[in-house]
């Protein structure tokens, strides 16, 4: 019996010894992103399936507020420290190439025509000749959230076209004695997603194309482009305003805060109204035109292996991105965060295609479209400046969208001839 024990202790001892070496001696790779409650609590889960699977290596987590993310990243991998694999904005890509800050992803382990066939097309983007740079594990598209309380109380129903839209936004609009708006029918604000609302949905829906040429050519300065422009400053200009921009600062707050009865956002938001207080809400497709006319934009973060991660840290590198853009992965990713799988065969299964909230913008998916930005913050700032003129200094619809191409087309051209 006691030769018995002595041999369980050793056999305890040598694999307690054994397990000991191999944490020691586990390659340690570390991953970027910018900080999102929902976002970082995913990636905290898959980490650790990662981990439990991969126990010779270990990736350490480190995120960045967004407005700091960028600059961070940008100062870190030419020191030759920061990550190993690093998550940017699809829109971002063009400029961590030429900045040599990405590289790309390795053909044998991740066949561009494997990748054609698996993801949704948008990701496509992501590709240069036979290679892909990057990979997202979700992508996005914009839907129309609503206040299923505010909703019931003005006796509207949610949304299907832009007629009932109106009418509902409306409906939801409350005024006090002078006139001023204490609940808005629907939020508005070009530094949140309206931006994106207004180029891939209202300039589509009103007949135009925003731009040609592969996105390098600005195409919204056009009849559609100003019908757009006077449907969505109707909104807070109009005889009847139904919103204003500004309101309670932005747009999401003031949803939060059952103050907005409608708001345009994308699936990444439902994580956080998740865990808003008291807050009841739903969500539905945006709308479409009276002759059925739809259209949406979609966009997506990607995941990459930076230039500074080499040999074995490269290997675990390429092992971390084939796991975080997995359908396993993708999936906790939708369930966490709310943004919607990169993949059909996750995406468009019958729970999640049908399911209340993920399935009006999976559904949306279908009709989108995705901006190729060579700015994309410069970009968004034209599309602010250009309502400010409207609504600050009196200036014409067609005068304002005419100064907001122009200057846009200045920053395409100067990117493009790089």
């Amino acid at each position: 019996m006691k030769k018995q024990f002595k041999g369980m202790v050793a056999a305890g001892l040598t694999s307690a010894a054994a397990l000991f070496a191999s944490t020691a001696n586990a390659v340690e790779i570390e991953y970027w992103q910018y900080f999102f409650d929902a976002r970082v609590t995913a990636m905290e889960q898959l980490i650790e399936n990662f981990e439990a699977a991969n126990p010779d290596i270990t990736v350490t987590m480190t995120h960045f507020p967004y407005a700091d993310y960028r600059t961070k990243v940008a100062a870190a991998i030419p020191a030759g420290e920061g990550p190993d694999v690093v998550q940017l904005f699809y829109g971002w890509l063009n400029d961590y190439v030429q900045a040599e800050l990405i590289q790309p992803l390795p053909a044998d382990t991740f066949p561009a025509s494997t990748i054609d066939e698996e993801f949704f097309p948008m990701v496509q983007a992501m590709k240069d000749g036979d290679a892909y740079w990057a990979l997202p594990t979700a992508v996005r598209s914009l839907a129309l959230f609503y206040n299923e309380r505010l909703m019931e109380e003005a006796g509207v129903e949610p949304p299907t076209n832009m007629e009932e839209f109106l009418a509902a936004a409306a409906a939801m609009t409350k005024v006090d004695g002078a006139g001023n708006l204490t609940q808005v029918g629907v939020t508005a604000g070009m530094t949140a997603q309206d931006h994106h609302w207004w180029r891939e949905g209202l300039v589509r829906q009103m007949g135009g194309e925003p731009y040609t040429n592969d996105y390098q050519t600005v195409n919204y300065n056009s009849e559609a482009g100003v019908k757009a422009l006077e449907f969505y400053t109707d909104l807070f200009e109009g005889e009847n305003p139904v919103t204003a921009i500004g309101f309670m600062d932005e747009p999401q707050a003031a949803f939060k805060a059952g103050r907005a009865g409608m708001h345009i956002d994308g699936s990444f938001r439902i994580g956080s109204l998740n865990n808003t207080r008291g807050l009841k809400w739903g969500v539905t497709e945006l709308p479409a035109m009276a002759d059925g006319t739809r259209s949406n934009y979609s966009s997506y973060w990607v995941n990459a292996i930076t230039t500074k991660a080499e040999g074995e840290k490269y290997d675990a590198a390429v092992k971390f991105m084939q796991y975080i853009t997995s359908d396993e992965a993708m999936q906790i990713w939708l369930d966490v965060v709310g943004e919607l799988p990169a993949k059909p065969s996750v995406g468009l299964t019958e729970a999640n295609a049908n399911d209340a909230t993920y399935g009006p913008f999976i559904r949306g998916l279908a009709y989108a479209n995705t901006t190729k930005f060579a700015n994309e913050s410069a970009q968004r700032q034209l599309m602010v400046e250009m309502v400010e003129r409207i609504q600050l200094q009196d200036m014409s619809v067609e005068d304002s969208l005419a100064i907001a191409a122009e200057a846009e087309q200045k920053i395409l051209d100067e990117y493009y001839s790089k």
